[in-house]
């Protein structure tokens, strides 16, 4: 009978903790109500949080050593993660490249037929149409966005698929995303 007990509690506990985390996070991270799709869900949005921090660090870091006049392309380095990353990205191989400024980080990285496109910035009305904007005069097609957003910064991830007609290389795709955050003018003229 105590044995019947304690397992009632601690599946009461479980159920209890699911529903916490079920209300920490966005609903379009869980697709079904189930323990599994919970889990999961939470995991991917965890995933997304961890890159917005590693970003913001980054921002930090590079404000204090010193801020670029302007965006800057850089070859991708891929960030050392510990052999035992939960992130599951450790044997991930990808080509990509990177494109900063004070406004604004631009990470494009090409992921099988696809383009993983991801910007962080402060908050700038109307900034996502401009992206879609460049990306699709330059034949990208958007597949799936995931917006987060945390205080002033918000952070785009775009997966996109790369058009027969595109002619852009993954670092001429960074910079042009990278300069519709900095002219205003240009991108309301052409819209």
């Amino acid at each position: 009978m105590s044995h019947i007990a304690v397992e009632r509690n601690r599946r009461r506990q479980m159920n209890d903790h699911l529903k916490v985390l079920r209300s920490l996070t966005p609903c379009f991270y869980i697709k079904r109500g189930d323990q599994a799709s919970i889990i999961g869900g939470v995991i991917e949005f965890i995933k997304e949080l961890h890159q917005v921090l590693q970003s913001l660090e980054s921002k930090k870091r590079r404000k204090s050593l010193s801020p670029s006049p302007g965006p800057s392309p850089r070859p991708l380095q891929p960030s050392p993660r510990p052999a035992d990353s939960s992130f599951g990205f450790e044997n991930v191989k990808e080509l990509g490249a990177c494109c900063n400024s004070p406004v604004a980080d631009v990470e494009a990285k090409i992921s099988g037929s696809n383009v993983i496109l991801r910007t962080v910035s402060q908050r700038i009305p109307g900034q996502i149409v401009k992206i879609i904007s460049v990306l699709e005069k330059h034949c990208f097609e958007v597949l799936h966005l995931n917006i987060s957003s945390m205080e002033d910064t918000v952070l785009y991830s775009f997966v996109v698929k790369i058009g027969l007609e595109c002619q852009l290389s993954v670092e001429e795709l960074a910079v042009e995303v990278q300069q519709s955050f900095c002219a205003k003018a240009v991108y309301a003229n052409e819209i």
